[in-house]
């Protein structure tokens, strides 16, 4: 197994160096992460790491991702992105990840052809084409590479190569943007995304490494991995996470026993079994 994985690494930089230049749309991730740092590695300052900010990206990631790239040497830039002046985006149709990729692709572009780079390239790994994820099909759109898919690179693949880098992204808890904590058909809405990112930066501070805070109108649906749900259950822990939520103005805090799950939201797009999938 660890034979196959080096080939993957291998056949990753051999694509990396055919492409000559590279800007990697790099959100901090664990992926995007480990894509941006093989492309410094092997591209040096022809390679370029944008990342861009937004009021669903959580203050935490951007800060996060600045000090990675600096650590590491990447060049890196930051740029404003503006999908909550899109109708398409702020209506949260099942869709909305679309609408967002297809402004942060239009941003990418001159910045690539600006500085006479010839591929922009996502995160996105094997793993990411078995859900319902209508931002690559932005990607396909507009020409956007996908390098760890076509080293055919699973997630549990990339966090081995990273901690093997040394990246301290390897054990880094899955990220998404706030707007993902909004059931489809609510409008997202600033005032919404910043008492999210609020509830959620208060459950890491007390240890949780795994959390969404799903938002329901005026309750808080908290998921959590499995092996957490206990610190949640203790009495003093409890307390803490009722009365800062009703302080950020949820009446109702519940705890999802099912645990923590990516897109747990998109559950409700699923077909019935055997019905056919209307993505």
């Amino acid at each position: 197994m660890q034979v196959q994985l080096q080939e993957k690494k291998r056949h990753l930089e051999s694509i990396l160096r055919d492409m000559g230049s590279l800007l990697v749309a790099y959100s901090g991730g664990v992926d995007s992460a480990f894509l941006a740092v093989e492309a410094a590695r092997e591209l040096g300052d022809r390679a370029l790491a944008v990342t861009a900010v937004s009021p669903a990206m959580p203050e935490r990631e951007i800060k996060e991702a600045s000090e990675l790239a600096r650590l590491w040497g990447m060049r890196h830039l930051v740029i404003d992105t503006d999908e909550m002046s899109d109708a398409n985006y702020v209506a949260n149709g099942p869709r909305r990840c679309y609408y967002c990729k297809i402004e942060l692709y239009s941003r990418l572009r001159p910045i690539a052809q600006a500085q006479g780079i010839g591929w922009i390239a996502n995160g996105a790994n094997l793993d990411d084409l078995g859900d319902y994820r209508p931002g690559l099909k932005a990607a396909n759109e507009h020409g956007i590479r996908s390098p760890l898919v076509e080293a055919r690179l699973y997630k549990s693949e990339i966090r081995d190569l990273s901690q093997e880098l040394g990246l301290p992204t390897w054990d880094k808890p899955a990220l998404a943007c706030l707007s993902s904590r909004v059931p489809y058909g609510t409008p997202i809405v600033l005032e919404d995304l910043k008492r999210i990112d609020q509830a959620e930066e208060f459950l890491r501070s007390l240890g949780l490494r795994q959390v969404r805070v799903r938002h329901h109108d005026k309750i808080a649906r908290i998921e959590v991995s499995p092996e957490e749900i206990g610190l949640l259950a203790q009495e003093q822990i409890r307390q803490q996470v009722v009365d800062r939520f009703r302080a950020l103005g949820y009446l109702y805090v519940t705890l999802d026993l099912a645990g923590y799950r990516t897109g747990s939201l998109n559950e409700v797009l699923k077909p019935p079994k055997g019905k056919p999938s209307n993505y």
